[in-house]
């Protein structure tokens, strides 16, 4: 008994004692066993090997198709489908609506390739390829509402989004993936038009990162995006916003061009003596009226230098003296 009770606890140390790993959780061994008993009762039906089917669940065996002929996994191996055909002749098959007897000699195989509509919709349907489409989408549109009149950009991008989310109808897509894509590209967009210095771009950056990652999460490699592509995008990205940010600093240091705010710090020429303090001044090829701000004298000729501008009077210092050229 005592041997037999070492036994026991190898076999529940090692799972169930033939090598497969215990479940280490209640729902996991529910999850199994359900598996086990709706392939059991499969293999039952067909007439298959029920044991080896179990097996295949839960120790995820693997056999060569020689072995599975022998262990009655399989009905048959063809080295065809002419060879398939001429096996399964007068074979009885168990059907929904009864049994059913094959007769498949001197049948014609007739191959349907799939026409160039279906070709389009594979590639397009390829997670990757409706990833970048959308991003072409969303950039397009970007780029036309900060040129107007561009027209190719729109266009291409209206397309290419379109086609994207057709692809994504297709597709296993998590919406909470979506939601956190379009709000990133909302925040991008927002970057564009109202500069923040970055801060909306990098957090749409991270949020379209975020939800890239989260678009298709099925567990199936078919579906899923390449980490790669995801990488790549999010750099261009990055690239893109930085550049934006870097502008908006720069413009924001840049001394005003246009308006009242570009005299400020202009040099100007006095067009006669002040007397009191006040004056006209040669500006911009205009006459102004001057005030002027602090002690001295300006004089005919004299160079002075915008403070501010006050309606149509600018208010200025003197900073240079012309006395030969008044002379």
């Amino acid at each position: 008994n005592g041997g037999n009770g070492d036994d026991e606890a190898a076999d529940e140390g090692n799972g169930n004692g033939n090598g497969a790993p215990q479940p280490s959780s209640a729902m996991e061994r529910k999850i199994i066993n359900d598996a086990v008993s709706y392939i059991r009762s499969l293999a039952e039906m067909r007439g298959r090997n029920a044991d080896w089917a179990e097996k295949a669940v839960r120790e995820a065996a693997s056999i060569g198709s020689t072995e599975a002929l022998e262990l009655n996994v399989i009905d048959l191996i063809a080295d065809d489908m002419d060879d398939l055909l001429a096996q399964i002749d007068g074979r009885e098959v168990r059907t929904s609506t009864g049994d059913i007897t094959l007769e498949t000699e001197g049948l014609t195989l007739e191959i349907i390739e799939p026409d160039w509509r279906n070709e389009l919709l594979s590639v397009i349907t390829n997670p990757n390829v409706a990833y970048i489409l959308m991003l072409v989408g969303i950039y397009g549109i970007i780029f036309e509402l900060a040129n107007p009149g561009a027209i190719v950009p729109g266009v291409l991008g209206s397309i290419s989004l379109l086609l994207a989310l057709f692809a994504f109808q297709a597709l296993p897509i998590n919406y909470a993936g979506l939601g956190l894509m379009l709000l990133g590209a909302a925040f991008m967009v927002g970057e564009a038009f109202m500069p923040s210095f970055g801060i909306l771009g990098i957090g749409g950056l991270a949020a379209f990162v975020l939800g890239s990652l989260l678009l298709v999460d099925t567990g199936v490699e078919a579906y899923e995006l390449s980490l790669a592509v995801v990488i790549g995008v999010s750099a261009v990205s990055f690239v893109v916003i930085f550049g934006i940010a870097t502008m908006a600093v720069r413009s924001h240091r840049r001394r005003v061009a246009s308006g009242a705010e570009q005299m400020v710090e202009e040099s100007a020429e006095a067009a006669a003596d002040f007397r009191d303090g006040r004056g006209k001044v040669r500006l911009l090829g205009e006459i102004w009226n001057a005030v002027l701000e602090g002690d001295g004298e300006v004089r005919k000729g004299d160079t002075v230098r915008v403070s501010r501008v006050d309606g149509l009077t600018v208010h200025v210092r003197a900073v240079g003296v012309n006395r030969e050229e008044a002379e």
